[in-house]
């Protein structure tokens, strides 16, 4: 890779940023300084910048606990994203979140510069299932798990059978509903067409990602090497 479009990854500045770092003398590779950004950094290579060595993984892979209140996108203009929890040292280009949360929903989210590792886990093919936990207005009936369980047909598609589990205490109120699609406002949907309504939503799995308890709301964390290998084993 160039060595300017190395250091931007990082974050060391824009590429005009970084043009002028190296210009200026202020980088070397292997103990050489260099001037020319479109020298290339090797496997191995040692980067230093003002005489500290530069680092860090070019491609990215974070857990987030999604808050309430923002909105999973790139960016918008006049509302916080879940790319503005990230911390600016933490960014790459073309950072992504996989799948959406709607607005209200919390809990675990995805995000990576991996476009073939996020495509392949959001394929319709894959059926990755999405564990969610789901408080409900109303006590959920054997009836309406029943109808969960078989499937609902909606006007443009039909849901796969979902797994319904009640929470021991809840009264029926507070259920984990996994499903294999990530159909717009899916779960919500669901519940409705049986009679009853989504109060409150979070996602606690995907795939083979739980939601650590550890990981407080709006915070992040980059995936185990554990994690990231159950994640490529899943998109097979």
């Amino acid at each position: 890779m160039r060595l300017d479009r190395y250091l931007a990854n990082l974050q060391y500045g824009t590429r005009s940023d970084v043009k002028k770092m190296i210009k200026a003398n202020r980088v070397a590779i292997n103990g050489q300084k260099v001037r020319n950004g479109s020298v290339s950094v090797g496997p191995g290579a040692t980067v230093t910048v003002d005489g500290k060595t530069v680092g860090g993984c070019l491609q990215v892979y974070y857990l987030m606990n999604k808050p309430s209140g923002v909105l999973t996108a790139n960016s918008d203009a006049t509302q916080k994203t879940v790319l503005d929890l990230i911390a600016p040292a933490d960014r790459r280009p073309g950072l992504y979140p996989v799948g959406r949360l709607d607005k209200d929903t919390t809990g675990l989210l995805l995000l990576t510069n991996d476009g073939a590792l996020g495509h392949a886990l959001l394929s319709p093919k894959r059926h990755v299932p999405k564990t969610y936990l789901v408080s409900l207005a109303a006590a959920l009936t054997p009836a309406m798990a029943d109808q969960l369980a078989e499937g609902i047909t909606f006007q443009e598609f039909t849901s796969a059978p979902a797994t319904v589990a009640v929470r021991p205490g809840s009264e029926g109120r507070l259920i984990e509903l996994t499903i294999h699609e990530g159909k717009f406002h899916q779960v919500k949907r669901m519940l409705k067409a049986v009679g009853n309504q989504v109060t409150a939503l979070q996602r606690i799995q995907m795939g083979p990602l739980h939601l650590p308890a550890s990981l407080p709301s709006g915070q992040y964390r980059e995936l185990t090497e554990a994690d990231l290998a159950a994640l490529l084993e899943a998109k097979k």
